[in-house]
């Protein structure tokens, strides 16, 4: 059962990246590329009937993360506690930017919720971004110094925001170092392409040629920085070549993630507006099952040699809870899938001036 619920937690991941990731997406393109009231109100008009359904994945996901797998889920909270609480406050940022811009029709009250609302969802998407690299850098558990563990639990790790070094490989590594940060930009160029395709798709009008045009220097910025996040990637000790030499068929994803990121830059220009989006979902999709299956079965990897990584094994729940659990996250599946099946119908298609949501 600790491989299917894992199996669950991953797809209630990938799900929230996919949705909300859009609208972080909007949300940069909302800060550096919508210029005029226009233009910004077109990348509202994108996001508007979806952003605050789409949070539902990371409420499901914190929800399993506790359940099932409480061990992880303590250790995740109590190590990134301050980045974690900072994402909270982005999150309060970007949500009160969406719903008070409009309400006084004037340009001193408008202009700081829309800053707020680019603004925040930059640092959302560059500080999930850095969070993954910390999954897959690893952290100092047990807060091993000189080869002493500090901490009675082996779970137990404090990570600092930065560390004076800003190596992946220090002793103590912090949240922030060059890996984590390039980890960071990529995800921000990802969801940036990825919000211009979901705008593209839901809009039209000389905006949505705008964001055409300006998809292939992104596209470029982001190539090169997955080139050097690959490198980076396979120098890390989470890293287990030997899963991919064991099982041949794992290479499909690596592979797939190239396709799709190579599909970005050619569905830029292409008549059939769902292509785009398409690629750059899957691009998420793909590259993330590849960061995970690398790491796979550990969640969060050690970067001493002392205190062992932990696993979906020994963060577990019980058989009990593992077992019984599984009944009501199918039941509340079912209703959140017929929610955004509501909702999506609903809002099929183009939206227009009539669809102003906010």
């Amino acid at each position: 059962m600790e491989l299917v619920w894992y199996l669950i937690l991953c797809f209630m991941l990938v799900m929230y990246i996919v949705l909300d990731g859009f609208d972080f997406g909007a949300g940069i393109i909302h800060l550096f590329i919508a210029k005029t009231e226009k233009e910004k109100k077109q990348v509202m008009r994108a996001i508007g009937p979806f952003w605050d359904g789409n949070e539902v994945w990371l409420v499901a996901f914190g929800g399993v993360l506790f359940a099932m797998f409480p061990t992880l889920y303590a250790s995740a909270f109590s190590g990134f506690y301050l980045p974690l609480i900072m994402i909270l406050w982005f999150f309060i940022i970007r949500a009160l930017g969406i719903e008070f811009t409009h309400l006084i029709n004037h340009e001193l009250w408008i202009k700081p919720w829309q800053k707020g609302f680019g603004i925040s969802s930059l640092l959302l998407a560059l500080f999930f971004g850095v969070a993954f690299g910390n999954i897959i850098r690893g952290v100092n558990l047990g807060g091993v110094e000189n080869g002493i563990a500090q901490f009675n639990n082996h779970y137990s790790f404090f990570t600092p925001l930065w560390d004076g070094s800003f190596s992946p490989f220090a002793e103590i590594p912090g949240v922030i170092d060059w890996f984590t940060i390039t980890i960071g930009l990529v995800a921000v160029l990802t969801l940036t392409i990825h919000g211009a395709y979901w705008i593209i798709l839901k809009t039209e009008g000389d905006f949505v040629k705008k964001l055409q045009a300006k998809i292939l220097p992104l596209w470029i910025a982001l190539f090169v920085l997955v080139l050097i996040s690959l490198v980076a990637f396979i120098t890390m000790k989470s890293f287990h070549r030997e899963l991919f030499s064991l099982h041949p068929l794992m290479y499909i994803l690596p592979f797939i993630t190239f396709l799709s990121l190579l599909s970005m830059l050619l569905a830029r220009n292409s008549k059939k507006s769902w292509l785009g989006f398409t690629s750059s979902t899957i691009f998420i999709i793909s590259g993330i099952g590849s960061a995970l299956a690398s790491l796979f079965p550990i969640v969060i990897p050690s970067t001493n040699s002392i205190v062992k990584s932990l696993t979906i094994y020994n963060t577990a729940a019980e058989n009990y809870s593992l077992n019984t659990g599984i009944k009501w996250w199918v039941i509340a599946f079912l209703l959140v899938i017929i929610y955004f099946t509501f909702v999506h119908r609903i809002y099929k298609g183009k939206l227009t001036e009539e669809h102003d949501h906010h």
